[in-house]
């Protein structure tokens, strides 16, 4: 596995496994209406690529396939970490944060999807609160957890 700085080039298939990820990996914690709203299928690739390319943002490859993805901001919003569903459970999440948390120094902030939860409390991150997201008038369920860093290595 190789993880790298995002490009422009990688926008597409970023797009595309963030949908298939949320319409498989996901579809145990949320209802079809939820994953419809969180995931349409009809991303604005040129708003994704300003909001990446504003980002410390990485892309995971295996065999130059993309299978993985995450960034954060310089204030420490890790906004996005996902791992498309085959490569689950093989560390790919893991080597993708370490990465994005050494990015920043202090306090890292995240919105976990309920799917996601228990991945980050294995990392440290503690519940500050449970929320509830409205998309389209549909409700969503995630946790904004954070960690406490002492400093970036």
């Amino acid at each position: 596995m190789e993880i790298r700085r995002y490009q422009q080039a990688d926008c597409q298939a970023v797009a595309e496994l963030f949908y298939k990820t949320v319409h498989t990996v996901n579809a145990g914690d949320y209802t079809k209406a939820q994953l419809a709203v969180w995931a349409t299928g009809e991303p604005d690739l040129k708003q994704w690529d300003q909001s990446l390319q504003s980002h410390f943002s990485v892309v995971a490859l295996e065999n130059d396939n993309l299978i993985g993805f995450g960034d954060i901001d310089q204030a420490g919003y890790l906004d996005r970490l996902f791992v498309h569903a085959d490569y689950q459970r093989r560390g790919v999440a893991t080597a993708i944060c370490h990465q994005l948390e050494q990015a920043v120094a202090g306090r890292v902030i995240t919105h976990a999807s309920i799917t996601a939860r228990p991945f980050f409390e294995s990392r440290g991150y503690q519940v500050i609160r449970e929320q509830q997201v409205a998309r389209q008038g549909v409700l969503l369920t995630n946790f904004v957890m954070e960690k406490e860093q002492s400093s970036v290595d």
